[in-house]
């Protein structure tokens, strides 16, 4: 291994910044990981009728206004719950029934309008999985498939996932966010379809199990989830009945273990709304209210609120993926 010694800044390099001076990484690209950006983008989902689509739309965050037609998917999909993650340039998701559960992964580049391709193939073909990860490891969590399996992919490169470890039970219609270390999955449904509260949590690049992280304020399941660098949100879904959707949106601070806290109110009661952030804002799009819906509506992360209208997708949809990049 070669090094680089600059004697005017006294600094030490190699070509993949390994090196570590008093525990700090030190050389070469230092730059963190992200899973955000400026544009958030919306794909596929359930529409009226229980219908599949393949339609992805996008926003730019930081901009209110309606969301703009991206490209279509591979083939439709509905059910694909909150299962999208990325690496702030490339958008992936993966699973939703298509014709039955797929195994399908398939990604876009954020910041190129176009149709997605393909990317590899989940472990077992699933619908409503929960996306999370770290922006550099993609993982998809439980599903419609037997057993908590959490799978994982390297967002950079395209193949099949990779076995990861397992949820402490069998849940489908998480909600998912993560910062830089730390992936958290959060509500969701039995096999029974019994809404729960549990907050579950693993480390992005050490596999194995998850752990208990903490309760929502209320059991909940096909809420939507995003955040920053620091909090996740965890906005709307069924209630503990699975009979009504609600408006709550929940937080956590991602390193710190504990029980939820309300943040504030979603413009109108919605189950299986997206989430996309630019690590400052966060928008949730769609979800079912008495219908499918096309409302996109946004909060300030950092300063708890109710949410105000941002405008509305091209079409009206619930259990939508959503992912941001730039």
């Amino acid at each position: 291994m070669s090094l680089t010694i600059n004697h005017q800044t006294n600094d030490i390099s190699n070509a993949t910044g390994t090196i570590l001076v008093n525990g700090v990484a030190v050389g070469g690209d230092n730059t963190p990981a992200v899973w955000y950006g400026s544009r958030g983008v919306f794909l596929g989902g359930t529409t009226d009728g229980n219908g599949r689509s393949n339609v992805i739309d996008y926003v730019t965050i930081a901009n209110t206004g309606n969301a703009t037609d991206f490209g279509d998917l591979i083939a439709a999909a509905k059910l694909i719950g909150d299962a999208g993650t990325s690496n702030g340039s490339r958008g992936v998701i993966a699973g939703g029934d298509v014709s039955g559960s797929s195994n399908v992964i398939q990604y876009i580049t954020v910041a190129t309008t176009g149709n997605a391709t393909d990317f590899g193939d989940l472990t077992v073909a699933a619908h409503s999985l929960t996306g999370s990860g770290d922006g550099a490891r993609g993982l998809f969590a439980g599903g419609g498939r037997t057993g908590g399996v959490i799978d994982y992919i390297t967002i950079a490169t395209t193949g099949n996932a990779i076995d990861f470890g397992d949820l402490s039970i069998q849940l489908k219609y998480q909600a998912g966010v993560n910062d830089t270390t730390r992936a958290v999955f959060a509500g969701g449904a039995t096999t029974s379809f019994t809404p729960v509260n549990t907050i579950e949590y693993v480390t992005v690049q050490t596999t194995g199990n998850a752990t208990d992280f903490g309760d929502l304020s209320s059991a909940r399941t096909n809420s939507g989830g995003t955040g920053d660098t620091t909090r996740g949100l965890i906005a709307g879904g069924w209630d503990a009945a699975f009979s009504n959707p609600i408006n709550n949106i929940d937080y956590i601070t991602i390193q710190t273990t504990g029980n939820s806290t309300d943040f504030g109110d979603l413009t109108a009661a919605t189950a299986g709304p997206a989430g996309a952030s630019n690590a400052t804002r966060a928008v949730f799009a769609g979800g079912y209210v008495s219908a499918r819906s096309n409302v996109i509506g946004y909060v300030t992360i950092a300063t708890t609120s109710n949410s105000t209208d941002f405008g509305d997708l091209t079409a009206s949809r619930n259990d939508l993926a959503g992912c941001s990049g730039t």
